[in-house]
C-alpha cells in the first residue's frame, strides 16, 4: 500500500491527496468528495506515510499496520471505527499485539481504522509494497516551509 501522497490536514475531515507544489503551499483532493483544495504553509499537514505507531519495541510505520489490517481483512473493510473502545482495542491487538497501550489512545486506533476503511473504499487498499523512494514533493514542502517561518518571524518584528 501506497502512502506517500495521502496527507492528514488538521481541521479538515477526511483524507486527502497531494496534487500539486505550489510557491505558497499546495492542492490537494479530497479523497471523499473530489474536491480540490489550497493548503497554505502555515496549515498542519501530516503524510501518511510518515506517521508511525508506538509499540513497545519501536515505532511501526503507519504503512505496515494498514497492510497488517488488509491481510487481516483480505483487503476488504475492517470494521466502525465508531465501535466501542474495548471492541477497538482488542481488534487492534490483533493486528499489532506489541502496540504501546499506554501511548495509543482509542481515539489514535479510531482515526487509523477510519483512514484504513477511506482509503479502502477508494480502492487503494492494494497488495503492493510501499515505495521505497522519497517523493520529490516531500522535501520541497519542508524547504518551502523552513524558509517561511524566518520571513514570518521578521515581518512580525
Amino acid at each position: 500500500m501506497n502512502l506517500e501522497k495521502i496527507l492528514a490536514i488538521s481541521g479538515k475531515p477526511g483524507l486527502y491527496v497531494l496534487k500539486v507544489q505550489t510557491r505558497t503551499g499546495f492542492v490537494a483532493e479530497s479523497l471523499s468528495d473530489g474536491k480540490k483544495i489550497t493548503v497554505n504553509l502555515k496549515s498542519n499537514v501530516s503524510l501518511l506515510s510518515e506517521i508511525s505507531i508506538y509499540t513497545y519495541e519501536a515505532e511501526k510505520p503507519l504503512a505496515e499496520i494498514m497492510s497488517n489490517i488488509a491481510k487481516k481483512e483480505n483487503n476488504g473493510e475492517a470494521i466502525s471505527h465508531k465501535e466501542d473502545n474495548a471492541k477497538l482495542t482488542a481488534y487492534f491487538r490483533e493486528i499489532l499485539p506489541e502496540y504501546d497501550e499506554e501511548r495509543v489512545y482509542p481515539s489514535d486506533i479510531k482515526k487509523v481504522l477510519n483512514w484504513y476503511n477511506m482509503l479502502q473504499s477508494k480502492g487503494l487498499v492494494t497488495d503492493e509494497a510501499p515505495a521505497v523512494a522519497e517523493s520529490d514533493e516531500t522535501p520541497v514542502l519542508e524547504e518551502a516551509a523552513a524558509t517561511e517561518k524566518p520571513k514570518k518571524a521578521a515581518a512580525k518584528k
